[in-house]
């Protein structure tokens, strides 16, 4: 794809405006560099870009991880909880020293090891629908980690509303699933994009769905589709191949399957309450 394929990160297309990379980021980034389909205006991009991530936990481990190491410029940090040691297991962010910690804190103090270079926001509470606007504010792609249906609705009325591309993605036991929205543009047919409730029309009955508290889920299942989503969103802020907007991707860990699943924009454009 094109780079004009993605007005929404328009104003980073403007490379001669942008900050340059310094030496020691252009030794930290040489392998994006060398590639073609990134090279030094890709990895600027990535420097001016804004990314807030919903959720410090099993899939936004390796978001964070892999978008502060490739060089995003900004990272916001959306999460309530404190790290535990059933965490652990599958939030490689974390570690047995910051148990007891806020997990934007602990996240926050392992990005700053891992790269200096990037800057971060904290928002210590819960990503919902009337905080969306302000949390929001300056960002310019979000990624949804959460564990619920209430936070993905919310996520995604909040992205179209702000008018920016959303990444989400879900786990449960040895499955997971991911997809990008971008409903307020239209595919090359004219067509506008899907919305989230074209995927999932509305949220299922209480309790059909155990979370991984009640169900487990194996830990290593986040960190493939979290690193796929931080895949995603490095795709939308360079414009690099084709983003999974209106497609599924499904993978089945027992059985080392991936699936995709089209879908389309429904005919009724209405958002029903969950």
């Amino acid at each position: 794809m094109t780079e004009a394929a993605f007005p929404s990160l328009a104003r980073h297309d403007n490379i001669g405006a942008m900050e340059p990379l310094s030496p020691d980021e252009i030794a930290r980034y040489h392998r994006h560099i060398l590639l073609p389909e990134i090279g030094g205006a890709g990895q600027q991009r990535l420097k001016a870009a804004r990314v807030l991530v919903i959720g410090a936990g099993g899939l936004g481990a390796p978001i964070l991880q892999y978008l502060a190491a490739a060089g995003v410029g900004t990272l916001g940090i959306v999460d309530d909880d404190r790290v535990s040691l059933s965490n652990l297991q599958r939030q490689v962010i974390h570690d047995s020293g910051t148990i007891g910690e806020l997990k934007t804190e602990s996240a926050a103090l392992a990005i700053t090891r891992l790269n200096p270079h990037v800057r971060l926001i904290r928002f210590e509470e819960r990503f919902s629908g009337e905080a969306a606007r302000r949390q929001l504010s300056g960002f310019d792609l979000l990624i949804d980690g959460s564990d619920n249906f209430d936070t993905r609705y919310a996520a995604a009325d909040a992205a179209e509303d702000a008018r920016i591309p959303l990444v989400t993605g879900a786990v449960g036991r040895f499955d997971g699933s991911l997809t990008v929205l971008k409903p307020y543009e239209s595919g090359e047919d004219g067509t506008p994009n899907p919305r989230y409730r074209d995927l999932f029309p509305e949220a299922p009955p209480a309790g059909l769905i155990p979370a991984c508290a009640e169900a487990g889920v194996i830990g290593a299942l986040t960190g493939v589709i979290g690193t796929m989503m931080a895949m995603e969103a490095i795709k939308l802020v360079t414009g690099t191949g084709e983003p999974l907007v209106g497609r599924l991707l499904l993978y089945d860990a027992l059985a080392a399957r991936f699936d995709t699943v089209r879908y389309r924009r429904r005919r009724t454009r209405e958002r029903q309450a969950v």
